[in-house]
């Protein structure tokens, strides 16, 4: 208890290791950002109509409540009691300075990088922030079942957990390749209670054609989420859950940066730049909107705060991406949402970011991008590695390679202001743990870790096909 009793000049030389040095509480809603645009969110567009999807649309998939906030202007909706609870067994997370690494990179003075720490969460990643509020939504609307896709298995892991909090069954589809790198996510998917197959897989005819074309298909997110929705629209009372894109579960995100906005400034800190990884873009909308929300609304204390996006170069979605409409799956199942997107039809390399190897952007993070508000950086998984290996030794958390995106942008951003010579305050969203990544880092521990570039030639012909680029718009052309 003695350090809450430290004079304010030591307080701020100190690293912050617990939300109680610097009096942060768990917020009692989300912050939606819609609220705030200058300019609204284009519509998702009814798949065979190609008009605005209304609520009956998504019925099928998700519970009212859910729907409603995905499409709701209020500036805060309120966290239930019943998610509070649970979310308190971590939350608040501790926001640290990662003074030892500044040292370790030789960083002068007045370049400070602020690192949250979401990897205290039951399945290690900022995940569980919205599982959570998604099955206790479902659990009130009497769901039986839920489905979900998952990548690296962080999002899969987060929902089995979750499920086993309100007693709902979860039935996972992880990309293959994934599966076989990570079978420690599997076990933990089983251990909560769930059920999870490999994607492609033969349960559904989805999986079972994408097999039939390439029996060695490595999966991607598209057909995992394709595989999901079938078998959620297949099956009486169940639902579906998606861990990352649409704007409500960017939503529930927003617990990370708001209690950042009062952690920061027990250091009496503001950033002068934010940085998160990008694959949907749940982690960089949770870290980075509650602040530029302040920016929108004329009230940041750094009106020139910046944000910025880290992806990687073999999954390019914002930085190679058309911003078009497009279907956020390979079948083709969902409805129409303009974002940044590779094409529904790409194949990403089987890079070791699993959770980062899907073809499309948030339609808020895209629309974002689009108005200039937001940066967009693509780095190489080397780079990647490089940094969160750096950041391992001086800050003694092995991050997982989705994070060693952001912490990359980070040391970018330092080492940037540290050769200008300016001061800087750098924020990063340190997403999640990498301890069931290890088939990865002992591959990086070999020096096996491979570059990729995805090929012009094969990102055009994925791009032949998206509708937004032939003709499909809102409004629509006369």
């Amino acid at each position: 208890m003695a350090v809450a009793f430290l004079s304010t000049s030591c307080r701020l030389s100190k690293r912050a290791f617990s939300a109680a040095a610097t009096g942060t509480s768990l917020p009692k809603s989300w912050y939606n950002i819609q609220a705030d645009l200058p300019v609204p969110l284009a519509p998702p567009l009814h798949p065979g109509e190609l008009r605005p999807c209304t609520p009956d649309d998504f019925a099928p998939l998700f519970p009212a409540s859910l729907i409603e906030q995905e499409v709701s202007s209020e500036r805060y909706l309120e966290i239930p009691a019943e998610v509070r609870e649970v979310l308190n067994l971590w939350r608040p997370t501790p926001l640290r300075r990662a003074s030892r690494w500044e040292k370790l990179l030789g960083l002068p003075g007045n370049v400070k990088i602020f690192y949250k720490y979401e990897g205290g969460s039951p399945s290690g990643s900022h995940k569980t922030n919205t599982a959570v509020p998604q099955v206790y939504y479902n659990k009130l609307a009497g769901t039986k079942k839920i489905t979900t896709e998952t990548g690296a298995g962080q999002w899969g892991s987060a929902l089995a957990w979750s499920g086993g909090q309100f007693d709902l069954p979860i039935e996972v589809y992880q990309v293959k390749v994934s599966y076989e790198q990570k079978p420690y996510r599997k076990a933990f998917i089983e251990a909560c209670g769930a059920e999870i197959f490999p994607s492609p897989s033969t349960k559904t005819a989805v999986g079972s054609k994408a097999l039939e074309e390439d029996p060695t298909c490595p999966g991607s997110l598209g057909i995992a989420i394709s595989e999901a929705i079938e078998a959620c629209v297949s099956s009486e009372d169940a639902k579906y859950a998606l861990g990352s894109v649409l704007s409500h579960v960017l939503m529930h995100q927003t617990v990370i940066g708001q209690e950042a906005i009062e952690q920061l400034a027990g250091f009496g800190e503001y950033p002068d730049v934010v940085v998160g990884c990008t694959g949907g873009g749940s982690n960089f909308a949770g870290i980075a909107f509650p602040f530029l929300g302040e920016k929108l609304r004329s009230e940041a204390a750094k009106p020139e705060i910046r944000f910025l996006a880290v992806e990687p170069a073999a999954c390019p979605s914002l930085t190679r991406g058309a911003y078009a409409y497009d279907f956020g799956d390979t079948a083709k199942l969902t409805p129409l949402l303009k974002a940044h997107t590779l094409g529904s039809s790409f194949m990403p390399p089987s890079v070791h970011s699993g959770g980062l190897r899907y073809h499309a952007m948030a339609p808020l993070i895209s629309h974002l991008k689009e108005l200039g508000t937001i940066e967009a950086q693509a780095v190489q998984q080397t780079a990647a590695f490089d940094a969160g290996s750096s950041f391992f030794r001086a800050e003694g958390i092995l991050p997982a390679p989705e994070a060693t995106h952001a912490i990359e942008g980070a040391l970018q951003e330092a080492k940037a202001a540290a050769a200008a010579g300016k001061s800087r305050v750098i924020l990063f969203n340190m997403c999640g743990h990498g301890h069931f990544d290890m088939f990865a880092w002992e591959k990086y521990a070999k020096g096996q870790i491979e570059d990729f570039v995805f090929p012009e030639e094969q990102l055009k012909e994925a791009l032949k096909h998206v509708p937004g680029l032939n003709g499909v718009n809102f409004p629509q052309p006369p």
